[in-house]
């Protein structure tokens, strides 16, 4: 972020001509970073990013990430910016997400980390788009940061195939202060906050440092001061927001499974084995007087990949574990149908004495290209792993609101805590418990903690304890503060039993839903508005004068 004077005979790179730049009559030109420091800026904001999110967990890098994606950026042509945005995906993406390609080949991890650093590209090119917006007023940058980064994640979210919102910003903030603005306005507002900081990051270091006088160096503490505070904001913000009406005492059983790997479901019969071994154990304790009595049992996704509704043999084997334990099983388990080659991720619950009963939540938002296979014929040219998913799964129509024992749980499955109106909509309906049913077993830990961040973030966001099943790792209980407790550890069988409070009532985000999205998106049209209005007027009175990209100029200390 430091500017120097010197020539750069490229708008984006070495060995080009010198870029075209429109300089207003009688004022001097405005101009981006030489290449040479806009290429390891870039690379940096991708690895400050990478950095910020579990398993590293150093939240506090993500607006520094934010702020050198910026640098990088600013001031360039829009396909100079795309570039380097690009560029910082790829960088941040590409480790992220390299939990996919464990057990299969590098190729979905590839596609899926380009497709995803491709809305960083489209993130730069804006941003680049809009520089005369923070060019004229220095102090909206970092107003116009946040506000871009919110309408990137909101369209990344939602596109192609219903989004995959991995590598949010707020992901990142499980041990920051800012965690606790999810109480207020969701993820979108934790995003837009980290975002602000590091604009303001930006906005102080961006100018010529040639000749900084006091009142210059002034201005340049204030905005770190400016970053500094908008994270110690967060400790202001309400959380909770909800009220107690009782309390269950809650257990997770996550019994592994034999093998890690995509094809660990070629032993379904000793998964649901460990499970059900791992609930009679639990009911062992119990009639000792070494474990309460627990009020209901959560098991994680695929913990029956026999269907138990046709399957006699299995159906046994999960009444065996009710009956021992006396409470309620929350299965996680895989149907058949309701078409032939189609088949259902669904939470099941199981009652003892009585056995299954007809409430269960379908998966509303089955993932493309490992549980469905979207465009079949066109995807199996790019990589035959597609017939690894036999059958598609179908999607459900209702919000995963279950009542076990004296809890209505609200239950989503896997990815689908990454996605805001999915797990709203259970608390909407009536949830009093969050609950994470999933299967890391294609996976490995640092996946397992991505995720957990999501499960802390929901919890501080609707004011409800929380919990994560998983089959083999990271399982655990969450706190309206977003503390975990009792976290168990990766490739383990292990048991955890808490008492949660069943809260109702609504946080401030749970009411004002997908709104505080919805008015950042608009401000981030409202900001591209003003930069083609600026771009226009200033086309007319304009002196046209080729350079290099040189920084540094007079108005940069204003």
């Amino acid at each position: 972020m430091v500017q120097t004077a010197g020539a750069d005979r490229s708008g984006s790179g070495p060995g080009s001509r010198g870029p075209v730049t429109e300089v207003p009559a009688g004022g001097s030109a405005r101009r981006p970073l030489p290449w040479w420091l806009s290429l390891p800026a870039a690379v940096g904001a991708g690895l400050a990013l990478l950095v910020s999110f579990p398993p590293y967990g150093r939240w506090w890098l993500a607006p520094v990430g934010v702020a050198l994606f910026a640098v990088a950026v600013h001031r360039r042509r829009p396909v100079a910016g795309f570039g380097y945005g690009a560029l910082a995906g790829a960088v941040f993406f590409v480790p992220l997400l390299s939990w996919t390609n464990l057990h299969l080949s590098n190729l979905p991890w590839l596609l899926l980390s380009g497709l995803e650093s491709v809305y960083l590209g489209l993130l730069g090119a804006v941003a680049a788009y809009v520089s005369p917006v923070v060019d004229r007023m220095r102090w909206s940058w970092p107003a116009v940061t946040g506000v871009l980064w919110v309408a990137q994640e909101a369209l990344r979210d939602r596109t192609p195939f219903g989004g995959f919102p991995w590598g949010r910003l707020a992901f990142s903030q499980d041990e920051s202060p800012l965690l606790r603005l999810a109480a207020v306005g969701g993820a979108p507002l934790v995003t837009f906050a980290v975002a602000v900081a590091g604009g303001f990051v930006v906005a102080a270091l961006w100018r010529s440092w040639r000749a900084v006088d006091r009142a210059g160096l002034v201005r340049v503490a204030a905005g770190l001061v400016g970053a500094v505070v908008v994270v110690l904001v967060g400790f202001a913000a309400p959380v909770g927001g909800t009220s107690s009406t009782g309390t269950a005492v809650v257990a997770v059983v996550q019994g592994n499974v034999p093998r890690m790997g995509f094809d660990f479901n070629a032993q379904r019969r000793a998964v649901l084995d460990n499970h059900v071994n791992g609930t009679v154990e639990l009911a062992r304790r119990v009639a000792a007087g070494e474990q309460e009595q627990p009020d209901l049992v959560v098991w994680p996704e695929n913990s029956s990949d026999i269907d138990p509704l046709r399957n006699p043999d299995a159906a046994a084997r999960i009444s065996v574990a009710a009956d021992a334990i006396g409470a309620p099983i929350l299965v996680g388990a895989v149907l058949r149908g309701p078409e032939p080659g189609q088949v259902r991720n669904v939470g099941l619950v199981w009652q003892p004495g009585t056995g299954v009963e007809e409430r269960m939540y379908v998966k509303r938002h089955p993932v493309p290209f490992a549980e469905y296979v979207p465009l079949r014929d066109i995807a199996r040219m790019v990589s035959k792993e597609v017939d690894r998913v036999a059958s598609d799964f179908v999607p459900g129509s209702e919000p995963g609101v279950l009542r076990l024992g004296p809890a209505v749980v609200g239950d989503v499955i896997c990815f689908e805590v990454a996605y805001d109106g999915i797990v709203r909509d259970t608390v909407v309906g009536g949830a009093q418990l969050l609950v994470v049913q999933t299967n890391n077993a294609t996976f490995n830990e640092a996946e397992a903690r991505q995720q957990l961040a999501m499960v802390r973030l929901r919890a501080v966001e609707h004011g409800r304890e929380a919990l994560m099943a998983s089959t083999v790792g990271v399982s655990g209980f969450v706190g309206v503060d977003g503390r975990v407790f009792d976290g168990t550890g990766f490739n383990t069988a292990e048991v955890i039993v808490r008492e949660l409070a069943l809260r109702e009532g609504r946080t401030i985000a749970t009411r004002v839903g997908f709104w505080p999205e919805v008015l950042l998106v608009v401000a981030a049209g409202v900001v591209v508005a003003g930069a083609v209005v600026l771009r226009r007027r200033s086309r007319p009175g304009a002196v046209v004068e080729v350079s290099g990209d040189v920084v540094g100029t007079d108005s940069e200390e204003r």
